[in-house]
């Protein structure tokens, strides 16, 4: 896929960008961005769409996505990429194999009996999510095994909004430049959902894995709710994690608590401070 874009100036002169990208998520942010210039309110018109599957979404999120590459809906089309089976790698990883690592907490206790709890380093969002989309990029921009351009080729749309601003990062590699079509139009998450029920679009789920150590209780208690299946998973992921990770002091939880998941309380009245704060929900570069 190569086209060639042309200026808006004197209508003659190419564009050097080649190749227009956006990142899906699947979540509320991308799906508005996604439709928003399906409906001709954002242009040019992307090239694309992709979409990282970590394998370990929610059912929602890939009916979601299902819907989103139905025939009609958008006028470009929706590459789904992947590094593996996050879910997997997670459970070999407690087998003492390599660390899928994710922001999950840690509990140690010292000789004096003194608890703390840790946080680990997160590489998944670059692992699952951001790479494969990079590999793929490059690969629809004729750049594979290629040495990169000096000057931007590849314009990316992130469907970043207005109240979550803190998290617009630029691009740190020459060929490739950043865009956040909805801070254009100061759209907030909550101006996505009016324009979304406006044209009579379903509400996009969340799109987190179902093991988000971000998760906050409220989404905790609607798996539990609404997802049985997947709140099992959870449950049954956040038992095998906890011993046996190389390179990994203490015990492992997916709770910001570091009491296993089963055990928790997630009443309304005993929430840990586990927020989906803006800066580190997973949803920010997984995708939104």
């Amino acid at each position: 896929m190569q086209r060639q874009h042309f200026s808006r100036g004197d209508g003659l002169a190419p564009s050097p960008i080649r190749l227009r990208v956006l990142s899906l998520g699947a979540g509320v942010q991308s799906t508005t961005l996604a439709l928003l210039a399906a409906h001709g309110v954002i242009g040019p018109m992307p090239d694309c769409a992709i979409f990282a599957d970590t394998a370990w979404e929610p059912q929602a999120v890939y009916d979601h996505l299902a819907w989103m590459m139905s025939p009609n809906l958008l006028p470009f089309p929706v590459y789904i990429v992947s590094a593996g089976n996050l879910r997997d790698d997670l459970v070999r990883a407690a087998a003492g194999e390599r660390w899928a690592s994710i922001p999950a907490y840690t509990r140690t206790v010292d000789h004096r009996g003194c608890m703390s709890i840790g946080m680990i380093r997160r590489q998944c969002t670059g692992d699952y999510k951001i790479d494969p989309i990079r590999r793929k990029v490059r690969e629809l921009a004729d750049l594979t095994r290629r040495r990169s351009p000096a000057d931007p080729v590849v314009k990316q749309w992130i469907g970043i909004s207005m109240d979550e601003a803190i998290r617009m990062k630029p691009s740190f590699e020459s060929w490739r430049i950043n865009r956040w079509p909805l801070i254009e139009l100061r759209m907030t998450r909550r101006d996505c959902l009016a324009w979304l029920s406006e044209h009579d679009y379903p509400v996009p789920p969340k799109s987190a894995c179902i093991g988000g150590p971000y998760h906050s209780d409220a989404v905790w208690r609607d798996m539990r709710a609404s997802d049985p299946r997947s709140r099992a998973d959870a449950v049954e992921v956040d038992r095998v994690i906890r011993n046996g990770t190389r390179c990994i002091r203490g015990e492992v939880f997916l709770h910001r608590s570091a009491v296993p998941l089963s055990e928790v309380d997630l009443s309304t009245d005993a929430d840990y401070g586990q927020l989906d704060l803006f800066a580190n929900e997973c949803e920010g570069m997984c995708g939104l």
